[in-house]
């Protein structure tokens, strides 16, 4: 009978620590799952990022590659007719067909199609320049902006402009145009990174859904509304991230410029949204062009 007391006693600690490392392996199991579970999920996010940006440079590649073709076809044309005309010129000359005044004005010509030929390099070298500051741009805003969702916040090139797309839901609440506090923030990452280029200008556009306006107050109808929220967001932008006014416009596009049709609450709320559009630089492509001339 003693003996078995004294078992009884000293097993009991052995099987009371069994049960507290049972209890602590299964919380650190737990705990790895859901670690697992995280670093899953922001591996996969990486990676879609990662395929959106891959697709947005095939496309540029695919824009540049028949822009190219059209050049080398421009120049098979400059050389045919450099050679045309050199080989008309040398014939003439011996034959003592044509006089001195007509040769120079062949050779004039030929100067002529020699510019050309220069002015499409130039015009080539220039576009590539762009591509690779828009997709600069690109980057550095996707990287400013961090690890925002898709449907609150897009940025593409499309036909060498850049576009900043902010969903309203971000922006402001429904029917309203007073930026939130959350959304403050992001425009402040946005305006570090265009304040960081000091020549681009750029244009905030308002849009919203098909969804008739009955706010009332000071606001008629969706072209009003999307009008005070690209004011709205303009103003933000220069007082209190200090960007320059005079390279700033702003512009209401109501209902009437949608992504898709307003046929589902999810194209409706893909509608709804403010854009930020990175204008060209017109001036210094019409400079080039009067240069060249």
């Amino acid at each position: 009978m003693k003996f078995r007391h004294v078992l009884l006693v000293a097993l009991t600690p052995v099987v009371l620590f069994s049960c507290v490392s049972t209890k602590k392996f299964k919380a650190e199991q737990t705990r790895y799952t859901q670690l697992k579970d995280s670093l899953s999920g922001a591996v996969a996010k990486l990676q879609a990022e990662l395929r959106s940006c891959e697709d947005q440079k095939a496309e540029e590649g695919r824009r540049k590659a028949a822009l190219q073709a059209e050049i080398d076809a421009l120049n098979k044309q400059i050389g045919f007719l450099k050679e045309n005309n050199t080989q008309a010129l040398k014939q003439l000359q011996d034959l003592s067909v044509i006089s001195s005044s007509q040769a120079e004005s062949i050779k004039k010509s030929m100067e002529n199609i020699g510019a050309k030929d220069s002015y499409i390099q130039t015009l080539q070298q220039q576009m590539a320049r762009k591509d690779s500051l828009n997709m600069a741009l690109v980057m550095n805003l996707k990287g400013a902006i961090g690890n925002l969702d898709d449907k609150d916040i897009n940025i593409k090139v499309d036909k060498g402009v850049v576009y900043i797309d902010i969903s309203d839901k971000l922006l402001f609440k429904s029917g309203k145009f007073d930026v939130t506090d959350q959304a403050k923030t992001v425009l402040g990452k946005v305006a570090t990174v265009l304040k960081n280029q000091p020549d681009i200008e750029f244009m905030v556009e308002g849009h919203t859904d098909n969804v008739p306006y009955k706010g009332g107050g000071q606001l008629l109808d969706n072209w009003d509304l999307s009008v005070k929220r690209a004011t709205s967001v303009v103003r933000i932008l220069q007082n209190q991230y200090g960007l320059d006014p005079a390279k700033m416009s702003a512009a209401g596009r109501g209902e009437y410029s949608p992504l898709s049709p307003n046929d589902s609450p999810e194209s409706k709320a893909a509608n709804r949204r403010t854009r930020i559009v990175i204008l060209p630089q017109l001036d210094q492509f019409f400079k080039l062009l009067e240069t060249k001339k």
